[in-house]
């Protein structure tokens, strides 16, 4: 749930910040902002505004989610030479055909790499949600540590690390299937 969020907010965020530029500078620093902020802090932040439980450890990586996919969707929009931008002006696409049509696709390496940043951060993050009483892997975590035994701390920490690793192996198919092979050829 979180990383979804945080791409339906942080992509448009992102094309903003590419098409502001002063307005984009202010959206850049306060994603950064939100990113200094360590995990645990943010978690002790949000109990007195969301309470204890599942809230807290969804706004979290949420948070967390905002900076990489912004910082790349804006990174990806203004690497686009501008001679491609003029024609398709020339062309005569209004802006948002040549958003959609032109500079989404050629973003779109660099804008599924924020994601993936994000979607690998979430799962480390999500670890914390034990310590709000959101359960998951972190609970056997936070269990072991109390009880000193490493087996236990392992039945959370192994998972939770699996899972970073398949959503990182799984971006890597998804760029496969989603960037242009041109695009991928390129870099």
């Amino acid at each position: 749930m979180s990383l979804a969020a945080a791409v339906v907010v942080a992509l448009p965020l992102g094309i903003l910040a590419a098409r502001r530029r002063r307005l984009g500078r202010l959206v850049l620093a306060a994603a950064g902002l939100l990113q200094t902020i360590p995990s645990l802090a943010l978690l002790v932040f949000m109990i007195p505004l969301l309470g204890i439980g599942t809230w807290p450890a969804i706004a979290a990586p949420f948070l967390y989610g905002l900076l990489p996919i912004v910082r790349a969707t804006h990174v990806g929009l203004t690497a686009i030479p501008g001679e491609l931008r003029e024609s398709a002006e020339a062309l005569g696409l209004t802006p948002w055909a040549r958003l959609r049509l032109i500079e989404l696709p050629m973003a779109s390496r660099a804008i599924l790499s924020g994601i993936q940043i994000s979607a690998v951060i979430s799962v480390g993050t999500a670890t914390l949600g034990a310590l709000v009483g959101a359960g998951g892997y972190g609970q056997p975590i936070l269990t072991g540590i109390r009880l000193a035994d490493t087996s236990i701390i392992l039945e959370g920490a192994a998972p939770a690390a699996l899972l970073a690793l398949l959503v990182q192996g799984l971006f890597e198919l998804f760029e496969r299937l989603f960037v242009s092979r041109g695009l991928r050829l390129a870099n």
